[in-house]
């Protein structure tokens, strides 16, 4: 009978914790507890970094509800693995890493990959321990511990040590020994208080111009039901984060999205579920917001109650499961309504100054502009912009799957790739939008879209996965389009190709054009060279570079598309493909060479030295 090696103890640990999906990138001595996991039935999947495996594992934990489980080696695989740690922490994503490290007698002596685990990541997790011996049940009780806190209150990472000895080694313990009790009930919902409640309700009834903001709080709370209940009954008009998308369905009337701008700067009262007061929303300061605003806020974590000081007098904080609160404010609110009819529509051009017509204005003209921009054909010797390819895409993928049924996950990410689409792609249902995050965080693109994938493809459910990636972001993890040919995923991979980080340059693009070409001599290609590499922009990308291949170099479906008919048809095959396998469908559009760069969260203004101002 083979040893009880730590590396056994740990893998029906999480077993026992009802693991299914492990996330790893294997190397000594952690890759025993990766076949370990593997005879036990838990599905192993191989990332080609590191940093993408810890953003997979991550969102993984936000779809599923429980905590993801990441595998590391130690020293550089820790390392590398920050990226998507310190994501889960800012995004409050359950996720419970696992690290190897040195063996305990080299401790101090420079061992192989040797670094001190616990004190790097104390600062950036919720707990970060050592089993306290190799004692199975010591083992199992640091995992449980760690999986646990990971889970309850304000979701996060937590990080488990494991010397090479404690993994590799027989067990001090003998193979006949009970195992020890793992399980980890639910998080406790916690209720809030009920004079909190009372003064929500009176705060909201006594204003005129009343918002909702939903967070991706809400959609990990799994609140959809009582808030949409909310919206209908009270007709409070609302606007979702990025990644709040579809806890109330964007084509609701009374979704504001349309008028953004208005909505926060008139609103006289703000209710805040799931959604931090930071940039994203403008921090609840003028002039995005009215300087007299109300905000309450409802947060799971009693720290986030209050963070941002400038909130406008009285703010009210309630700590609670949003569901909860929710249902509570509803019961005290009783039949009453914010307006009188049910949604957010009159005429735009009437001469009123009332809330609902503000923001019917700016929805109007607002919607008339993407409108526009989705509508307008393009020329036969021109290019394709975002806009239009995005209508084309939401087009003909609605035609395959109806946005009602909730059946897709999009993945978006990389500046204008990720900001444009955010518009372009209204969604029905929550946890259909995966972006940048709180953190704003580039490279997470083909680590989320294999999350995604992970937790959305079971035998009792299935979704299509769709990442829409800049250039600049495919580059990132694009060997992850490997992993997924490898664990048979069929990914659609959708690369904006810009030429460029922002925007493309003419720079770049002439001397792709002279070198295809081919016309100039050897001496004069080598001035070309030389003259490029001086002028290139630092945003700049290789000109038209050819990512389908990516994905038929390991056996996937690739691409090139340049004009509307080739993008409906590749969207259209790449959505029905039958092989589990990958697709990517690289879209070349108009670099944007005369554009500003810019970022419209921010407000400092910067003199771009490509011209004009930047929002960078």
């Amino acid at each position: 009978m083979a040893p009880l090696t730590g590396a056994k103890v740990i893998a029906q640990a999480l077993h026992d914790l009802d693991i299914t999906v492990l996330h790893t990138l294997v190397g000594i001595p952690v890759a025993d507890i990766a076949e370990e996991a593997i005879d036990l039935g838990i599905r192993v999947i191989g990332y080609r970094n590191e940093q993408a495996c810890s953003y997979a594992a991550s969102i993984y934990g936000y779809l599923t509800g429980r905590p993801g489980v990441l595998l590391l080696t130690g020293g550089p695989g820790i390392i590398h693995g920050m990226a998507g740690i310190t994501n889960a922490s800012t995004n409050a994503f359950p996720l419970l890493v696992l690290g190897g490290s040195s063996e305990s007698t080299s401790v101090t002596k420079g061992g192989f990959q040797e670094l001190d685990a616990i004190a790097l990541l104390t600062p950036h997790t919720k707990t970060a321990i050592r089993p306290s011996s190799k004692e199975p049940t010591a083992i199992v009780a640091a995992l449980r511990t760690a999986y646990r806190i990971a889970w309850y209150g304000r979701p996060g990472p937590t990080f488990v040590d494991l010397p090479t000895d404690l993994i590799m080694e027989p067990s001090p313990a003998d193979r006949r020994v009970d195992r020890p009790v793992i399980s980890v009930s639910p998080p406790p919902k916690p209720g809030p208080s009920s004079d909190l409640i009372t003064s929500a309700a009176r705060l909201l009834r006594s204003s005129s111009a009343p918002l909702v903001i939903i967070g991706k709080g809400a959609a990990y709370a799994r609140a959809e039901s009582t808030i949409r209940s909310l919206i209908s009954t009270h007709h409070l008009p609302f606007l979702p984060t990025p990644m709040g998308k579809g806890v109330v369905p964007d084509s609701h009337a009374l979704n504001t999205s349309s008028a953004r701008s208005a909505a926060l700067k008139n609103a006289d009262l703000v209710l805040l579920l799931g959604a931090r007061p930071n940039w994203i929303v403008h921090f609840g300061e003028a002039p995005k917001y009215r300087p007299d605003v109300k905000i309450i806020q409802v947060d799971i974590s009693p720290e986030e109650l209050g963070r941002a000081n400038s909130l406008g007098e009285p703010a009210l904080s309630i700590f609670g499961d949003i569901g909860l609160v929710v249902d509570q404010i509803k019961a005290e609110l009783g039949d009453w309504k914010a307006f009188s009819e049910p949604r957010v529509v009159s005429d735009p051009t009437a001469a009123s100054s009332s809330y609902l017509d503000l923001l019917s204005r700016g929805a109007a003209t607002n919607s008339a502009k993407t409108s526009e921009a989705a509508e307008k054909m393009t020329p036969v010797s021109g290019q394709l912009i975002y806009q239009r390819a995005y209508h084309i895409i939401k087009s003909t993928v609605n035609s395959l799957s109806p946005p009602s049924k909730g059946e897709i996950v999009y993945v978006a990410e990389g500046a204008n790739t990720m900001d444009i689409s955010r518009s372009s792609f209204p969604l029905e249902q929550p946890r259909q939008r995966l972006d940048a995050g709180t953190w704003g965080t580039m490279g997470v693109g083909l680590g989320y879209a294999i999350g995604a994938w992970s937790a959305y493809n079971l035998p009792s459910r299935t979704k299509k996965i769709i990442a829409l990636e800049g250039d600049s972001a495919l580059g990132f993890s694009g060997m992850e389009i490997e992993t997924m040919a490898r664990h048979r995923m069929d990914i659609v991979i959708i690369v904006m190709n810009n030429s460029g980080i922002y925007k493309g340059d003419a720079t770049s693009a002439t001397q792709w054009k002279e070198m295809q070409d081919r016309t100039s001599s050897s001496e004069t290609a080598a001035s070309n060279l030389k003259d490029r590499v001086k002028s290139l922009r630092s945003s700049s990308l290789l000109y038209e570079t050819r990512y389908e291949h990516l994905a038929e170099m390991v056996g996937g479906t690739g691409f090139f598309v340049r004009s509307e008919e080739e993008l409906r048809t590749a969207t259209r095959k790449a959505f029905q493909e039958k092989e589990k396998v990958p697709c990517v469908l690289n879209v070349i559009i108009d670099p944007g060479i005369n554009m500003d760069a810019s970022f419209g969260w921010l407000e400092t203004k910067e003199k771009h030295r490509g011209g004009g101002q930047s929002k960078l």
